[in-house]
């Protein structure tokens, strides 16, 4: 593009959510998320008590000069910046989260870096997107060497998880899970919409978004992070009742003696005292 020209528009936004419970015995305050989350010291972290305890770190940004997974294998190169942030619910549950957006077209030669970083959040491909086949190539993972916001959110949530307040003392068992998302615009007469949610292996999930025309990328980061939270409370408190004789109380060969819980009572005990709160999507 040349001066004056303006930018093309926005047909792609791709992001990766890692979640996780936070890895100490007690939930984490106000005071304490805020030094958990300061990930950058010229920006505060912003929190907010209603209707949880929420806490969200500055974004930070990653240089990024690769190719863009393509599920036909063409060969796009792609140059701009990853924003990324970590996140805390009730100073129990972790999440990172790294996302950009893609215009239609970019120029076809690489700009001086200025050009990059006063578009923060923004990779701009050499050429014309072929923005389909990117969607799906991000979904189903990359080759080595394309880019990987994945890599980038796991990267964050590494150096939050060795900040010293962290006792490495969970209160309950649990897993982490991913959730790489793709949104694109919708068609004409057409509403935003999940046109496809995927429960993946190794802890993945894909979901696949229809939003309108000029939608803000930190908007639909915002709505997978909440989707990511609550899969992720779902899925762990669906762990925990495995294997679990709900309405049966213990054998009766084994009576129980003075005091003593019911094992379904003592196995939900830690899912209620410590999540239940929790569930509240935006």
């Amino acid at each position: 593009m040349t001066p004056g020209e303006t930018q093309p528009p926005v047909v792609l936004a791709c992001g990766e959510v890692r979640t996780c419970l936070l890895p100490a015995l007690q939930a984490l305050d106000s005071r304490a998320a805020a030094q958990l989350l300061g990930v950058r010291a010229d920006e505060r972290v912003l929190l907010s008590e209603r209707p949880n305890l929420y806490g969200r770190s500055p974004d930070t940004l990653t240089g990024v000069d690769c190719p863009l997974p393509s599920a036909n294998g063409a060969r796009i190169r792609a140059v701009g910046t990853v924003a990324a942030h970590a996140s805390l619910t009730e100073g129990r549950v972790l999440q990172s989260s790294a996302h950009f957006r893609a215009p239609a077209a970019g120029p076809d030669h690489r700009r001086p870096w200025g050009h990059y970083l006063v578009r923060p959040g923004t990779v701009e491909p050499f050429g014309k997107l072929p923005y389909e086949a990117v969607a799906q190539g991000l979904l189903t993972g990359g080759r080595p060497g394309e880019l990987d916001v994945g890599l980038i959110a796991d990267g964050l949530l590494t150096r939050v998880l060795r900040h010293p307040l962290l006792d490495q003392r969970p209160p309950l068992k649990s897993r982490p899970t991913r959730l790489r998302w793709v949104a694109l615009p919708t068609g004409r007469d057409e509403g935003p919409s999940i046109e496809r949610f995927t429960v993946a292996e190794d802890e993945l999930r894909t979901v696949r978004l229809r939003v309108p025309a000029g939608t803000p990328s930190g908007d639909i980061a915002g709505l997978c992070d909440d989707l990511a939270l609550h899969d992720w409370l779902l899925t762990t408190v669906v762990r925990i009742l495995d294997g679990i004789r709900l309405g049966a109380g213990d054998p009766p060969a084994r009576p129980r003696h003075a005091g003593e819980r019911p094992a379904v009572v003592t196995a939900l005990r830690p899912a209620v005292d410590h999540l239940l709160h929790l569930w509240m999507p935006r």
